[in-house]
């Protein structure tokens, strides 16, 4: 026995040392976390109210509409803001050099965007939605948010994680606040009237979220932005379909099956969203580290480690809230109800969904910034082939749709794992 403690013994040894050479990146998780906590409780505060005082049908549309400022807001700036990320991460003291070309990269896609916008109008919302109001909501997530969200990507690079996990938290706070007012103080409970509360809370948020950028020299310098044109362009490429991956669904269910069916889709989708809160935290620290030591996952074993670990946690999230709802039918409020019902019937779709996200952080980490685009792009239209397919031969008045979508998210999560694996055999590329 005393053999068997000692043969331990080095192994207890050296765990203890990993844990102590890593201390700093638990704190930074830990920072990171209480900030997707905090977001995760008032994004569900959110959620409930604006769910529960728009009728279903606007709220799908909201959602959807929203869903695709998200978009767009990734063509703003034409991916720049990746190169001011890496920098707040690796060399601070040119911040304000980067800040510089992000602006100037952003007052150059202004014209992109706006196209872009309203081709998507008259493509898929035209006859359900009026043109201002969806591009107030437009505006408000590529100019406002998306500009609170920058302040907040800086912030992480720097490791003010803290900081970052603050004005995340009050983002969503403000948006909350306005729900609540809207449901309170106004007459007439639809979409036209809650897109400028929306606008007014973003437009707050923004405010505070500048007063917490770090203060620096502004300098102009063109051979630096030169430089990092192709990452950048490959990056607003990846990014523009990451999000349109996830966004392309609830367009084409709009489309296809109608503001209601839409309605019932968004919530199911955003209450898989939640979970992917503490997921998302986890990503934002391990891209940091590979970008530091690109060889960190060799190991297969810390590989299927990981990947484990996120879907058990995923589904498990998922089927806790759909436990607890069918235990308190009304818990998230009378309208969403009736949607909460089928959240069993999608539990693999969070595990699959964000696992899909983790694997393109990875290839983003490493540096492979182009072949992450072609992987997000076979993605994308996968995912719309699938789709289009279920919507067409399912009805839509029935369960069998919602419970096909499992099989679709884990299509996409086969595709997304080809290619970052075979990835993760090339030699990473130092950015």
């Amino acid at each position: 026995m005393a053999d068997n403690l000692s043969n331990s013994g080095p192994d207890v040894k050296a765990i203890l040392r990993h844990f102590a050479a890593n201390q700093h990146l638990v704190g930074a998780y830990l920072s990171v976390i209480s900030g997707s906590a905090g977001r995760l409780v008032v994004s569900l505060v959110y959620f409930i109210i604006l769910a529960n005082t728009l009728p279903i049908a606007d709220y799908g549309v909201f959602a959807t509409a929203s869903g695709t400022g998200l978009v767009l807001s990734r063509l703003l700036a034409l991916g720049f803001s990746s190169p001011l990320y890496r920098i707040a991460v690796v060399k601070p003291q040119l911040l304000g050099v980067y800040t510089v070309g992000y602006l100037l990269a952003s007052v150059v896609s202004l014209p992109l965007v706006a196209l872009a916008a309203l081709a998507i109008y008259f493509t898929f919302f035209s006859e359900d939605v009026g043109l201002i109001t969806f591009s107030i909501v437009i505006a408000t997530e590529t100019l406002l948010w998306r500009s609170a969200e920058i302040v907040i990507i800086v912030n992480n690079g720097l490791k003010r994680f803290a900081i970052a996990a603050v004005l995340v938290i009050l983002g969503t706070a403000a948006r909350a606040a306005a729900a609540f007012l809207f449901y309170n103080q106004s007459a007439a409970h639809d979409l036209d009237q809650w897109v400028w509360w929306y606008l007014g809370a973003n437009a707050l948020s923004l405010v505070v979220a500048l007063c917490f950028y770090p203060r620096m020299r502004l300098r102009f310098d063109l051979r630096l932005y030169l430089r990092r044109v192709q990452d950048s362009l490959a990056v607003a490429g990846a990014e523009l379909l990451f999000y349109l991956q996830s966004e392309l669904d609830k367009m084409m269910v709009l489309s296809i099956g109608g503001p209601a069916v839409a309605g019932i889709y968004a919530i199911i989708m955003r209450v898989v969203d939640l979970t992917a809160l503490p997921i998302r935290s986890f990503n934002t620290i391990l891209v940091q580290k590979l970008m530091q030591s690109p060889d960190l996952l060799q190991s297969l074993r810390v590989k299927v480690f990981i990947e484990a670990g996120l879907l058990i946690v995923s589904v498990a999230g998922l089927g806790m809230l759909a436990f607890l709802l069918h235990l308190y039918p009304n818990a998230l409020g009378r309208n969403v109800a009736p949607v909460a019902e089928l959240l069993p019937l999608v539990l693999l779709v969070p595990g699959f969904r964000n696992l899909t996200e983790y694997q393109s952080e990875l290839m983003y980490a490493r540096g492979h910034s182009w072949l992450r685009t072609l992987c997000l792009a076979v993605v994308t239209l996968s995912k719309a082939g699938l789709i289009a397919a279920l919507l067409h031969s399912l009805a839509l008045d029935g369960q069998g749709w919602i419970v096909a979508l499992n099989g679709v998210f884990a299509g996409l999560y086969l595709i997304s794992a080809v290619f970052t694996y075979s990835s993760l055999r090339m030699p990473a590329n130092r950015v």
